[in-house]
């Protein structure tokens, strides 16, 4: 196994952990804000695939998944989901809602499938690529790969995270 298949296989879990997340909420979970923290779970998986999604066009040079497959007027959040949630005021933040799982699922999975394709198409070479100077040290392509995958894993456990506790303060077993 060589280093594309190790970060194609990481890209692929946030989508995985995010269909079995919704499946297990309780009622009225996916927007709640556990603890009385700014983000909620629909939140947590909204920016795991924006941030992905962003990043990855900045990558290839393709439009973004939001745009492209018509998410952008699927969750209907205007200007606000044009952005990627990093810097959200807690007003923004909280005006983040999406009532369909579903859809912050299959966005996900859009978002981490066309991520799995693009790293396919890579060599072993490109991952070397410097391709952000503004930082030291430089960002290569597989540097900014990780962190990307990390960031939308970090979510996830974010999101069991809250669902836990969601779930405890309405007597349910909740996401493990």
């Amino acid at each position: 196994m060589d280093a594309r298949d190790i970060l194609r296989e990481a890209a692929s879990r946030p989508a995985t952990e995010a269909k079995a997340l919704v499946n297990t909420l309780p009622t009225g979970a996916l927007n709640a804000h556990a603890g009385g923290h700014t983000n909620s779970i629909a939140w947590l998986l909204w920016h795991a695939g924006r941030q992905m999604d962003v990043q990855l066009a900045q990558l290839n040079g393709e439009p973004q998944v939001w745009h492209s497959q018509g998410f952008d007027s699927r969750f209907n959040l205007g200007k606000l989901g044009a952005t990627v949630g990093y810097g959200h005021t807690a007003e923004q933040a909280r005006a983040v809602v999406v009532e369909d799982a579903a859809l912050l699922v299959e966005y996900l999975g859009a978002t981490t499938a066309a991520l799995s394709e693009y790293i396919a198409g890579l060599s072993e070479a490109d991952l070397d690529d410097v391709i952000d100077t503004s930082w030291t040290p430089h960002v290569t392509r597989g540097v900014r790969l990780v962190s990307m995958i990390d960031d939308a894993a970090q979510h996830m456990g974010q999101a069991a995270y809250a669902a836990g506790i969601l779930a405890s303060a309405d007597g349910s077993e909740g996401a493990a």
